[in-house]
């Protein structure tokens, strides 16, 4: 989420909700259900259209200068149109239900068909397509001791859900809940997840050693790992996205203004070690992607967000031949100067 200012076991049985869609003016420039209908329901997910390219929510001044998010969160479409998630909380509840000025949890799918939110009243999670229709309400302990912090991530299809409570190392394990039989895997409580494989059958993972080292790991579903402690080229990336073969990762490093030197792509094998040489992105020194991913068909895309406070953001997506550099700008779109925060499909 972009802030300009700042073991498996089954789930109980969800609640399915309302719509909780409205249309609005365009923006942009340019646990389940145990009855028959599950699998329709899971199939009209990941099928309906529109799709999303980003969602935001509005700043509004606060208390001794401060702002914080208000109105409703917003989806930008790639058609050009928007809607409004009108029963999308915008701020978060501590663990004793007291509300937090602070952006709620929110995620888009890497297809831009299916979101993730915290429900506005209670913070009960929600998994919804984005063109409305049936909710998944996912069962209250996800959310019982608070949503600060909390974050959320699709797999690049919505059909599996990451929760990652964002604790400091220990303190509870993050799982993934997929949405289609309600089971949840849980990961180590000492890492930090990144986000899902190109395919969403894995999970890649850090974990910042007692030594200052840096340690990756690729989990898949059914329990296998890979790790490797990376060199410092890999361990101090701005993006990591993992490959669908669960253990090749992309590597996007940050330029520098002083010498003059661009961000530069890097490919790292899990499995062997090797790290390629790389190569520069033709961008400036300061738009380093600042997230990344593989589609299911090899194809990496990475997102450059610039735009400073009150500023409209500029968005764009670019593929990037990993061996060359060579990047193809594949979507572009604004965000209002008036956003507290947004977030991207496939973030």
């Amino acid at each position: 989420m972009r802030h300009p200012s700042a073991t498996v076991a089954l789930l109980a049985a969800a609640v399915i909700g309302g719509a909780g869609l409205a249309p609005a003016a365009a923006h942009a420039r340019s646990a389940h259900a145990t009855d028959s209908t599950d699998s329709t329901r899971s199939a009209h997910l990941r099928s309906a259209t529109p799709q999303a390219r980003a969602a935001w929510v509005r700043s509004c001044a606060g208390e001794d200068d401060s702002t914080r998010p208000c109105g409703h969160w917003r989806l930008i479409l790639r058609d050009g149109g928007a809607k409004v998630v009108r029963d999308a909380a915008i701020g978060r509840i501590d663990r004793k239900g007291n509300e937090i000025h602070d952006t709620a949890a929110f995620a888009i799918s890497a297809d831009g068909r299916v979101i993730a939110y915290e429900r506005a009243g209670d913070h009960r999670l929600v998994v919804r397509g984005t063109a409305g229709g049936p909710a998944r309400v996912l069962p209250a302990a996800l959310t019982a001791k608070g949503t600060d912090p909390l974050t959320l991530r699709l797999s690049p299809t919505g059909d599996r859900l990451l929760v990652d409570y964002d604790d400091a190392p220990g303190r509870r394990h993050d799982l993934v809940v997929t949405l289609a039989t309600g089971a949840t895997a849980k990961l180590p409580a000492a890492e930090q997840p990144l986000g899902f494989s190109g395919d969403g059958g894995e999970v890649i993972s850090t974990r910042y050693t007692a030594d200052n080292t840096t340690v990756v790991y690729a989990h898949t579903l059914g329990g296998a790992t890979v790790r490797r402690t990376p060199p410092q080229a890999v361990a101090g990336a701005v993006a990591l996205a993992l490959n669908p073969d669960g253990h090749t990762v992309a590597v996007f490093t940050p330029g520098d203004d002083s010498p003059r030197r661009p961000p530069r792509v890097r490919v790292y094998d899990l499995e062997s070690g090797e790290l390629t040489a790389g190569a520069d992105l033709p961008l400036k020194a300061e738009e380093a992607p600042y997230t990344a991913r593989w589609a299911a068909d090899g194809t990496l895309t990475a997102v450059v967000q610039t735009g400073e406070d009150g500023d409209r953001a500029v968005v764009r997506e670019l593929t990037v031949d990993p061996e060359t550099g060579a990047t193809r700008q594949t979507d572009r779109y604004t965000i209002s100067g008036t956003r507290y925060a947004n977030v991207v499909a496939g973030e």
